[in-house]
């Protein structure tokens, strides 16, 4: 019984916890992101801003498609922080008045999101607090901001927020500010961006919406002769989505492991019942007991046993993954994992599919094993009693 209790509180912990750090760290790079991004085909590789032209037109077509729940435009523009202490290399992104705020809002430090512009800049920006922390700045600074082309030009900036998404990679490197200012020290066009962000319903239609945006927007060139490009996030981060993908392996690794352990441990539970027992199943079979009434009296034991185990074990699993999530007890380092905590999610039928399948499993490996019933001989059980 203890077997099969830890080995299905093991199984909904690893199943919860992994579920939990897929969902956590696939948000936060989506949040960045988005579900799916049209940029220039010439900016593939790089942040140096090549732009493509994004009109209100263009805007209303993308917003049409029956996968897309929200459209938004952004610009970049590399360049660097410097202060009296130290400077740091960092993209300036500029987002428009359609901007959606959800996700930062969600890991606000302080102060808070500006509304943003296309059309004038308030010079206000969005920093990271491990940014912030790094060049020792605090809300309502004012920071410089330089800016390498033909010349260096520069820009003061005021600290209107900070947040903080424990996203390393997105954390050192963005500052937000109004889409008009980027698009400025670009130099380019009303209505020429960077890229254009696209928002899904339904994450599992990534791939199928991307396919199908992609075959009517890649390889189309606007006005000024920038070709439009259709990535997914997946594409666009795949050593993160790949990692990702392991974990699923490990899962499978660890429910294999511990329905083996806990089909193992009731194996040589009902043996041991089976020899403890050889006397009573010579008497029974004296009695005329067939050997299919016997084997299934000692199976329907077995499931009894396994039923208890179970229970306790949903208890521990259920109650670690409440305790977690409500109190974070277990933390984790942010600058590896993403997360400050161990992030669990719980999945009422992955929940049901765990204690099924454990059941079917352990009872299935009991079939076996009680066939020993078929080998005792009532003379031979019968003559030490």
């Amino acid at each position: 019984m203890a077997g099969i209790a830890i080995g299905l509180a093991v199984m909904i912990i690893a199943v919860a916890v992994v579920i939990g750090f897929k969902s956590e760290v696939r948000n936060k790079v989506i949040g960045f992101g988005s579900h799916i991004q049209i940029t220039n085909l010439d900016a593939v590789s790089s942040y140096e801003t090549h732009p493509i032209v994004v009109g209100d037109s263009m805007m209303t077509a993308l917003d049409g498609y029956p996968e897309i729940s929200h459209v938004q435009r952004f610009s970049t523009k590399p360049g660097m922080i410097k202060t009296d202490d130290a400077f740091q290399g960092m993209v300036l992104k500029g987002v428009g008045p359609e901007f959606d705020p959800r996700f930062l809002q969600e890991y606000l430090v302080e102060g808070e999101i500006p509304v943003f512009s296309d059309s004038v800049s308030s010079n206000r920006v969005l920093i990271s607090k491990s940014l912030a922390t790094k060049m020792k700045l605090k809300l309502g600074d004012k920071i410089y901001t330089y800016y390498i082309q033909d010349d260096v030009r520069a820009r003061r900036l005021t600290i209107a927020g900070i947040y903080q998404t424990n996203f390393s990679e997105y954390d050192n490197l963005f500052l937000l500010t109004d889409l008009s200012l980027v698009n400025r020290l670009n130099g380019w066009q009303p209505e020429q961006v960077t890229g254009v962000e696209l928002q899904l319903k339904d994450y599992d239609k990534l791939e199928d919406t991307t396919y199908e945006i992609a075959i009517d927007t890649d390889n189309r060139k606007d006005e000024y002769g920038g070709t439009y490009y259709v990535r997914s996030i997946e594409q666009l981060n795949p050593q993160i989505f790949a990692w990702l993908d392991l974990l699923d392996l490990n899962v499978w690794v660890i429910l294999f492991l511990m329905i083996g352990v806990a089909g193992f441990t009731m194996i040589s539970g009902l043996l041991i019942i089976i020899i403890e027992r050889t006397n009573m199943i010579g008497v029974l079979k004296a009695l005329g007991a067939t050997n299919f009434t016997i084997r299934k009296t000692f199976l329907w034991f077995a499931v009894f046993l396994i039923g208890k185990g179970m229970l306790w074990g949903n208890v521990i699993g259920l109650a670690f993954c409440i305790l977690q999530s409500r109190f974070g007890i277990f933390k984790l380092d942010p600058e590896t994992y993403y997360v400050d905590t161990v992030p669990v999610s719980f999945n009422i039928i992955l929940f049901l599919l765990i204690n099924i399948g454990t059941l079917l499993a352990a009872v299935l490996m009991l079939i076996g094993p009680s066939y020993l019933i078929t080998k005792i001989n009532p003379a031979n059980s019968m003559r030490y009693e």
